[in-house]
């Protein structure tokens, strides 16, 4: 189809599409509560703490709904999950303009993050140091291998001493199965989802736990849920993230051409023999070690829209009298962080001895430098953190369902490789992707196209033609 064409219709489908407006329905088993985010509504549902065990008890999902602007017109209730694991997604974004005229917008915290029920692992503020040191890093030497391995250890073992029971309940299909408890508490009869990232893959298990109840998903930047789940390497050597970084680089640096003078293999030989001291644009000395050189590029590679903000990076890199943009971000939410860990954990088959770490990251450092290990020690805490949920669900993906759109960026994807969207298209049992001609990690919001295409989908069920490409709003640099 002509994407001009698409692009007009992508609204109107949707206003004139074949679903009827959706009757008012009193969502059953939400407590309400009285305050909440401007905009939004707050509220909570209680689901079971174990689906095998009900008597177990029950724990907490903090939900939020942003209403859709046209009420007399609604078409009913889209659900959404930005990734993770451990982000919150209680206040979703409108998605699209039309999407949220016509739909409320469901967000929820997944247990074990934000504002639903939690574990905490830590019972002193200066066991915080010992996270610091073992998470978000990987080792160069030996000696600090050993270390990370021991520091990793700590952690796991506090949480294992203080999670309580919520930790071996925190797998994504137990987190699947809430999700259906709320498409039942909204008066849904199947489910419409938008998940990006991780919510791909708890989109994967929704669709194959309850295919009968699949009505739109919509999965941006996709999973493989068999490399996810399935195998005797570590998840996040895998599932290959790694792998993209040498091609949404050369996207980057084509883009660049003559801005960019820095010789960007050079910078991290440098690195490699010590840190370098740059200046920030608030005047701020920061000192940039190999390791946290490579997680700030990874972060901006994640959307092609920073590419000034990394060339200015580099290049402060490279000439340390050059301004380095401001570093982003504020402090993690270290309890979600850590809920979302042992979900991952909980999810993933991974290797029980943390030496053997070492020699994968090296491997994908072959593949992608720095990129490799910085994915790859992601997981180390799984070697040493024993929790089990038995709610978890590693397949069979291919139950028949309703179409589900995949969106992929096709120049390069370190998060979700494009390689694995094509994979699962072929895997799911009734499943299109839909490519946008960028790199980064997400599609929405980046392409009229695309975001064309989510309406159509979720008016009226269409899917684009084998093999459709969107072009993004902006290149790399305007």
């Amino acid at each position: 189809m002509n994407f001009r064409v698409a692009l007009a219709l992508g609204t109107a489908t949707l206003a004139v599409g074949a679903l009827a407006p959706a009757a008012a329905a009193s969502p059953t088993g939400i407590g309400w509560e009285a305050s909440c985010a401007a905009g939004y509504e707050c509220g909570h549902l209680d689901v079971p703490l174990s689906y095998q065990d009900p008597a177990a008890g029950t724990v907490r999902i903090a939900v939020g709904r942003l209403p859709a602007t046209d009420q007399a017109r609604k078409l009913g209730t889209i659900f959404y999950n930005p990734g993770g694991p451990g982000s919150s997604g209680r206040f979703a974004p409108a998605l699209t303009p039309a999407l949220h005229a016509r739909f409320d917008i469901v967000g929820f915290d997944p247990r074990g993050v934000g504002a639903s029920a939690k574990i905490h692992c830590f019972t002193d503020p200066s066991q915080l140091e010992v996270l610091q040191r073992a998470l978000g890093t990987f080792p160069l030497t030996r000696a600090a291998e050993r270390q990370q391995i021991a520091d990793t250890r700590t952690v796991t073992d506090l949480c294992e001493q203080n999670a309580g029971p919520l930790a071996n309940h925190l797998s994504t299909g137990t987190i699947a199965r809430d999700l259906d408890r709320l498409r039942a508490a909204f008066g849904e009869p199947k489910l419409r989802y938008y998940g990006k990232s991780y919510g791909t893959y708890l989109g994967e298990t929704y669709a194959n736990l309850f295919p009968a109840r699949v009505g739109s998903l919509a999965f941006d930047a996709v999973d493989d849920p068999v490399r996810w789940s399935t195998g005797s390497a570590p998840m996040s050597y895998r599932l290959q993230g790694f792998a993209d970084a040498p091609r949404a680089l050369k996207s980057f640096v084509d883009a660049c051409g003559t801005r960019c003078t820095f010789d960007y293999d050079k910078i991290l030989d440098q690195l490699e023999r010590g840190p370098i001291t740059v200046t920030d644009t608030t005047g701020r000395q920061i000192v940039v070690t190999y390791q946290s050189a490579i997680a700030r590029i990874h972060n901006h590679l994640t959307d092609a829209r920073s590419a000034p903000e990394l060339a200015a990076f580099l290049q402060a890199l490279a000439d340390p009298a050059s301004p380095a943009p401001a570093s982003p971000g504020g402090p993690p939410d270290i309890d979600s962080m850590l809920g979302g860990g042992a979900t991952l954990c909980s999810d993933a088959a991974n290797p029980h001895d943390p030496a053997v770490w070492w020699d994968f990251a090296r491997r994908a450092d072959q593949v992608g430098r720095g990129f490799g290990p910085f994915d790859v020690y992601k997981t180390l805490p799984c070697a040493t953190w024993d929790v089990t949920d038995t709610g978890r669900y590693a397949g069979p993906w291919n139950h028949p369902t309703a179409p589900i759109l995949l969106i992929a960026n096709r120049q390069g994807d370190l998060e979700t490789p494009y390689a694995g969207a094509q994979r699962t298209e072929r895997l799911l049992a009734n499943a299109r992707l839909l490519s946008l001609d960028t790199y980064g990690h997400g599609s929405r919001g980046k392409s009229a196209c695309i975001d064309a295409w989510l309406d159509r989908y979720f008016g009226t069920g269409t899917v684009p033609a084998p093999g459709t490409v969107c072009a993004p709003d902006r290149r790399p640099f305007g």
